[in-house]
């Protein structure tokens, strides 16, 4: 019996996806973490948002009955290493219903800033939990007590949502000492003395400032978040100016089409600030920003040393990675339903480990047809990645069929794709056939970037893994499942459960 039909015969296809063809039902722990680190909620090419939310609220309610332990796990693992926001706070609610306990271990793991612990009591109401009883209440209140003037001012949020303020009177904290006292009061909307807080004093005067001059002394005064001074007021160039020196890495990247409108970057002395801050790179790994955000921001940019700042500043992000092994395959999906972000992030990360490879493996793109991505070691993945671009429909078989007809042996193969077939033959086939002629102890990859709920091959294949989401540990996870390490699932199996009440 043939290798191929041997693995075929034992696992048929349990599924089929979106377009009809053939798949296999993932574990449901599996399906999970994929949940939290890819769907964010937003409209998809074979899905919408209202079919995204029912799937979620099914497999939260699912893994809270059926395993709250590695529920609670997960919703940390996503919102600290997966750099996610809303799944996990979604999941968080749906856990404080079902296990007060676990979900009191976890919950300042979960909530983290201000506009978390809105977003989270945003959920709660319209799941219908009105303000979630007591054990939603007491760590409320005890996330509360940690509020500071600076978290007054840049997460206040009156009329978006749930408000720092319409926490405070949903929870009841107690204030620890008189400044508190006056700062629960001033979120409430209350009359108070702002005598203790010269930040919000320095906001209130701010909003009242006739004069350029008046306004910008009272940031300068105030130190006032960025955020704050444009909820407040709309800046002018010299209010840029003034917030330029003080923006996080993160909101620098995001406004820098702002700041270069604004004419900020007219004076050398701002654009070569802006530039060290970008290419900075102990400050890149502090801010911990998704790779595709810098692919983002250099399609906006068009002034040359910021593109170049960026081009150097993703090559930092990815600079620290463990190796991944040289003999490597990889594998782009560029077809249609790729297109837009999806792209944007696989492109970035295609090329990123190609790098790391230090050029010694195969980058092939694949829609319906497979071709040489011509990548470069030394030309920048920003560069590379802007010039990829989506068409046509999915063959997943297609590059490793290449690979089997050119007899080349590899270590790894890594595909990066949405796993939507609906073309060709499938992944898992072709690997079967590859396994029994090239390689039988080959590694396959596949690094799932979209919400959609079924795989292309089978749990039970102990060599060929699934890693979700999109931001830059996903390398680091291939590295170590390379290395002999679990999979993702396994990883967040493994965590101890720490935080809670002390």
């Amino acid at each position: 019996m043939s290798f191929a039909k041997k693995m075929f015969g034992a696992m048929p296809p349990t599924k089929y996806n979106k377009d009809g063809f053939p798949a296999y039902a993932r574990s449901a722990e599996e399906q999970y973490v994929q949940t939290l680190l890819t769907n964010t909620l937003g409209n998809t090419f074979y899905a919408d948002q209202n079919e995204l939310l029912q799937d979620a609220l099914e497999l939260h309610h699912e893994r809270a009955r059926q395993n709250p332990q590695f529920m609670a796990k997960a919703l940390v693992f996503a919102r600290n290493e997966g750099f996610m926001r809303l799944q996990p706070l979604f999941g968080l609610a749906i856990l404080s219903s079902y296990r007060p306990d676990l979900f009191a271990k976890v919950f300042d793991q979960v909530v983290r800033i201000p506009s978390d612990l809105s977003d989270f009591l945003t959920i709660l109401r319209g799941l219908g939990r009105g303000q979630g009883g007591r054990a939603v209440k007491r760590q409320v209140a005890r996330f509360l007590s940690g509020v500071s003037e600076y978290w007054a001012l840049k997460y206040n949020g009156r009329g978006r949502g749930f408000s720092l303020g319409d926490a405070i009177a949903t929870a009841h904290p107690k204030p620890a000492d008189l400044k508190q006292q006056a700062l629960f009061r001033y979120l409430r909307g209350q009359e108070t003395s702002l005598a203790m807080l010269p930040q919000v004093e320095a906001l209130e005067q701010l909003k009242r400032a006739r004069s350029e001059a008046e306004r910008l002394a009272c940031i300068e005064r105030g130190k006032l978040p960025y955020e704050t001074v444009t909820g407040a007021i709309k800046p002018s160039k010299a209010v840029w100016k003034a917030l330029l020196r003080q923006m996080p890495t993160f909101a620098l990247l995001r406004h820098l089409n702002a700041l270069d409108r604004a004419g900020v970057f007219e004076k050398k002395a701002n654009l070569t600030f802006a530039v060290e801050r970008l290419t900075n790179a102990e400050a890149l790994r502090k801010a911990k920003i998704l790779p595709f955000r810098f692919a983002k921001a250099f399609r906006e940019v068009e002034r040359p040393e910021l593109r170049d700042a960026l081009r150097t500043a993703v090559e930092h992000t990815f600079a620290n990675l463990p190796e991944i092994g040289e003999n490597t395959a990889i594998f782009l999906d560029i077809s249609g339903s790729m297109q837009g972000e999806y792209l944007q992030i696989g492109s970035v990360f295609a090329l990123a480990l190609y790098k790391k490879t230090q050029g010694n493996s195969l980058f092939l793109l694949f829609d319906t047809v497979v071709t040489d991505a011509k990548p470069s070691r030394h030309d920048s993945i920003l560069t590379q990645a802007d010039r990829i671009r989506s068409r046509g429909g999915t063959d997943t078989g297609a590059p490793v069929r290449k690979l089997f007809n050119e007899n080349k042996r590899v270590d790894q193969i890594i595909m990066i794709t949405d796993e939507q077939q609906n073309s060709g033959s499938s992944f898992y086939a072709e690997l079967a056939k590859y396994r029994a002629k090239v390689n039988p102890q080959v590694k396959a990859f596949i690094v799932d970037i979209a919400p959609y709920r079924y795989a292309m091959a089978p749990p039970a294949d102990r060599n060929t893994f699934y890693i979700y989401g999109w931001s830059d540990t996903v390398l680091s996870y291939i590295a170590q499942a390379v290395q002999g390490y679990s999979d993702m699932t396994g990883k967040i199996d493994a965590m101890e459960l720490g935080g809670g009440e002390k």
